[in-house]
């Protein structure tokens, strides 16, 4: 039987899920990568896989189905997750009020409650207890520690499926079947372009015209907590509620941005919300901002770092603050509202992007819907 090839552009989440996918009805799959490792916004995020986040409609299934993907992958690949939940905190009565709104109206379809201030800090001894209204849990949420998982997953793929990674090779030029690193080609049946933030190479005029822009991060890690000591879920405090379209079905929410706005301008401008999870180490990644453009200044604001430390210490408490290392990241993030981007920009050929900051999230479960949709 003559199998199928395919060649996938990227080896950061969406481009490792595509492989994936495709491996697994069958193709032979060589994936290209211009880096020597994937180095972008795969590797600078939380490691959190977030349904919590998502709204219906499907995205939340997605995540599901991403979740469960993680899960096997994790466990086939020897490598640590942690089904962490997560806990979103209030500190006033109009951010309790939301969280009981969400509670309301998830019931029954999410794993999800609100909880009462002891309960929480039961679950976490993180939490400031200190003004605490109460907490909204999630029971989906997962962690994986993003930086390791996305440098090992290429020798999963190629020891379970026989994937051929090209590393330090960027893929300059598409013509269907052929693709072309300066005077080197190879071809493949189906071409799959999962090129995250750097997508001014291939097909830029594609992305012009397709509301696209670009998104900076800032995020910091402390080091590991001494003693082994764990905070259990992921922890977010009430400025999250604004962030995550999830959260819209609420009906005070409008309130609560009003709010925000007023009271806490400079968070809203440069689009904070405060979260952190814990690695296997036991360090700590907390974040983040979101500053929107098509270049960026290199460097981090130091104010914007201030701002998330002195926030998360109002809803959490640490017993080692001490900073281990901070970066940026860019992601591509669609202007028009939609969560993803799945286009032909000729036959054979199939861009995967747009995912916005759920990379982690998505990838899996999009990855499956993509092979699905086009028959493969």
């Amino acid at each position: 039987m003559q199998h199928k090839s395919a060649i996938v552009i990227g080896a950061g989440i969406a481009g490792l899920a595509m492989s994936l996918s495709l491996s697994r009805r069958g193709y032979r799959v060589t994936v290209f990568e211009r880096n020597e490792r994937a180095v972008s916004a795969s590797i600078r995020n939380f490691g959190m896989i977030w349904p919590v986040g998502q709204p219906g409609g499907g995205l939340y299934e997605r995540a599901l189905l991403s979740r469960s993907i993680w899960k096997e992958v994790c466990r086939e690949s020897g490598l640590w997750c942690e089904e962490a939940g997560s806990l979103h905190l209030a500190y006033s009565d109009l951010e309790w009020q939301i969280l009981q709104e969400l509670a309301a109206a998830y019931e029954g379809r999410r794993p999800v409650a609100a909880i009462g201030a002891a309960e929480a800090c039961r679950r976490s001894e993180a939490v400031n207890p200190t003004g605490l209204k109460g907490a909204f849990w999630s029971a989906d949420e997962m962690i994986v520690e993003s930086r390791v998982a996305i440098e090992k997953l290429p020798a999963y793929l190629t020891a379970k499926y026989g994937v051929v990674f090209h590393f330090n090779k960027a893929i300059s030029a598409i013509t269907h079947p052929r693709v072309f690193s300066g005077k080197e080609s190879w071809s493949a049946d189906e071409i799959f372009v999962c090129s995250g933030a750097e997508f001014e190479t291939l097909y830029p005029e594609v992305f012009a015209e397709n509301f696209f822009t670009k998104c900076k991060l800032q995020m910091m890690r402390l080091k590991a907590q001494p003693g082994n000591w764990r905070i259990g879920p992921s922890l977010c405090g009430g400025l999250s509620l604004v962030h995550y379209k999830a959260f819209g079905v609420a009906p005070s929410l409008p309130r609560l941005k009003k709010h925000y706005e007023e009271t806490m301008p400079e968070y809203i401008k440069w689009g904070v919300h405060v979260m952190v999870s814990q690695n296997a180490e036991g360090e700590l990644t907390i974040g983040d901002s979101h500053e929107y453009g098509l270049a960026f200044d290199p460097f981090d604001k130091q104010f914007i770092n201030a701002l998330v430390l002195d926030y998360m210490k109002s809803f959490a408490r640490f017993r080692d603050w001490a900073l281990l290392q901070s970066w940026n990241g860019i992601y591509p993030k669609r202007t028009n509202g939609e969560h993803d981007f799945i286009y032909d920009p000729e036959p054979g050929v199939t861009i995967v992007n747009g995912l916005g900051g759920a990379g982690m999230t998505l990838s899996f479960g999009l990855a499956e819907e993509v092979c699905a949709e086009r028959g493969v």
